[in-house]
């Protein structure tokens, strides 16, 4: 591993708390967005600081379970974790939960999930290493799969894993606690799942786990089975990161709701769809947790969506052609919006309509502009318009009174009043 500056393995005190201050810094880069069990970055500091000087990487595992063929951008959020501690010299450990996908995890479920085949399992997991790898180095992870040693478990082994858990733990966590509550039924096969995935981290030796926050019983399990274990003097830390929200902008983003999934192996036009299609209020989150925007940013980027100073429609704008350059490139980019200018926001405009030319080195109130261009006849009926619905601009519903209007990408914007009316500003430098 490389050295940060000033962290050589000296004994001098001066110089080992400018190192640890440098690791402190790593440890908040890392945990940024996300939760860290247990005693937070301080505990991440120190053994990041250790690996360093002992030229011992850490050990960070991820599974993924191949219940479908395809990964998201919910993925994606815990994979781009996994990148940054790739790139700080540390072991991405990746694996392919052939075993537990035959169980199912029952994190968040409201019913016992149908069985998989085994046949099925080994075709989605054959798709998700390419996958994995538009983010990940998978040349330099190691990727293993579970059944290499859940699938030979004798009976001896598989009781002596089960003895340390009791029933009362498992059934006290929120998805099943509730199950029982509304007396739907729980089948036995499903409490050896947090077993399974703990035992993983055993197997594999992992200084810490990365998951989402429906991941936390099944994490701290395995935490609690390497010190059942004994399998290291320090167990894992856990990583938990926020759950990214589907197009719908409410039930997360999971294999289980396909039709809210914006999957890594949609076709780029289709993936600029779906991510146009995502209420206004999660691009913000989106470029969060996907890596793009540290907190300070969007924090910034709020205050000017809130201040009407940028468009949401341009932010999606660049947020979709992002994130197709990373998976397909540039190219691709470039085409994936341009089809989507062409086919969704010019649908149902006519060829001709009046139009004017404003500066596009300010902002200007729309309301101001339905007034002063005809398509309303006062102020008042102008926020009557917009507060109905009848107002659109480049074929998306404004909902704010007072929306400022801003230079578009596309060198020009449409406002719609109704069905008949339009309007096309062309924007001049």
């Amino acid at each position: 591993m490389t050295y940060p500056p000033n962290c050589s393995g000296t004994s001098d005190n001066s110089s080992n708390k400018v190192a640890h201050q440098i690791f402190i810094k790593q440890a908040e880069m890392l945990c940024s967005g996300a939760e860290l069990l247990p005693n937070g970055t301080e505990e991440l500091a120190r053994r990041l600081q250790k690996a360093t000087e002992s030229n011992q990487p850490l050990n960070i595992k991820l599974g993924l379970d191949p219940t479908r063929p395809d990964l998201h951008l919910g993925h994606a959020v815990v994979l781009k974790k996994l990148r940054l501690f790739q790139d700080l010299g540390h072991q991405a450990i990746l694996i392919i939960g052939d075993a537990t996908a035959m169980i199912g995890d029952p994190s968040g479920k409201s019913a016992t999930r149908p069985a998989l085949s085994e046949e099925a399992v080994n075709q989605n997991a054959e798709t998700y290493l390419a996958q994995a790898g538009k983010i990940i180095d998978v040349e330099k992870a190691s990727i293993v799969r579970n059944s290499q040693w859940l699938s030979e478990m004798n009976l001896a082994s598989f009781l002596k894993l089960a003895a340390h858990a009791t029933v009362a733990q498992i059934i006290a966590r929120d998805d099943f606690a509730k199950r029982l509550s509304e007396k739907k039924p729980i089948s036995l096969h499903e409490l050896f799942y947090p077993l399974m995935q703990g035992y993983d981290s055993v197997m594999v030796n992992a200084d810490l786990e990365l998951g989402g926050t429906d991941q936390r019983f099944n994490n701290l399990m395995g935490r609690a089975l390497q010190q059942a274990y004994d399998s290291k003097p320090d167990s894992q830390l856990v990583l938990l990161m926020p759950l990214l929200e589907g197009t719908d902008g409410k039930i997360k983003m999971s294999k289980s709701y396909p039709d809210h999934c914006i999957n890594l192996t949609d076709l780029p036009n289709e993936m600029f769809g779906k991510i146009m299609s995502i209420p206004d209020p999660l691009i913000t989150r989106y470029e969060l947790l996907l890596g793009l925007l540290t907190q300070e940013q969007v924090s910034q980027q709020e205050q000017q969506l809130a201040s009407g100073q940028i468009n949401p429609r341009d932010l999606k704008l660049w947020l979709a052609k992002f994130l197709i350059r990373i998976y397909y490139g540039e190219t691709e980019a470039e085409t994936a919006e341009q089809y989507f200018i062409n086919t969704f926001q010019k649908k149902d405009i006519p060829d001709t309509m009046d139009e004017i030319a404003l500066s596009a080195a300010q902002a200007v109130d729309l309301v101001k502009v339905l007034v002063e261009n005809g398509l309303a006849p006062s102020r008042n009926e102008a926020r009557r318009l917009i507060q109905g619905g009848g107002v659109k601009v480049d074929s998306e519903k404004v909902a704010a009174i007072d929306r400022q209007l801003h230079a578009s990408p596309a060198d020009s914007t449409v406002i719609q009043v109704g069905k008949r009316k339009f309007l096309k500003i062309v924007w001049t430098q």
